[in-house]
């Protein structure tokens, strides 16, 4: 995973903002479960981004990530189950997306070392330079 349920109590403020944002119950006790879907999910968005240019899984996980991977978490939660989504929430998790496409598009990095940048690309038969080859059926006589 990008993230873990302890780095979003973090980046959240504590366990108590975790709890307001997380306790479907009303226990006083953040849903596990719930915490965990949601990082998953994040983590399943990431990914479908990355895979075009990095091998995965990435060999470590870089910060901005993992800050990535909280706030779309907190905005999975939120918009999943009714939970306070915010102008900032909303705000966040589509700045993570614009940062994911630039980094999909190769516009910015994640940092790793060069052997784990972007993924080998090939080439598709019937392209040439890009471009889709013409083919052009022709009646021969023989």
């Amino acid at each position: 995973m990008y993230a873990t349920a302890q780095e979003l109590e973090t980046r959240l403020g504590g366990v108590d903002a975790l709890v307001t944002l997380a306790d479907r119950d009303g226990d006083g006790v953040a849903d596990a479960e719930l915490v965990e879907r949601a990082l998953a999910d994040a983590e399943a968005e990431i990914d479908s981004y990355l895979a075009g240019r990095y091998a995965l899984p990435l060999p470590t996980v870089p910060a901005v990530l993992v800050r990535l991977a909280c706030d779309m978490a907190v905005y999975r939660i939120t918009c999943d189950y009714g939970r306070g989504l915010t102008e900032e929430i909303r705000q966040r998790y589509e700045d993570a997306v614009a940062w994911l496409r630039r980094a999909a598009s190769g516009d910015v990095a994640l940092g790793l070392p060069p052997q784990q940048e972007p993924a080998q690309t090939t080439t598709v038969p019937g392209l040439v330079s890009g471009k889709p080859r013409a083919f052009v059926r022709t009646r021969r006589t023989w």
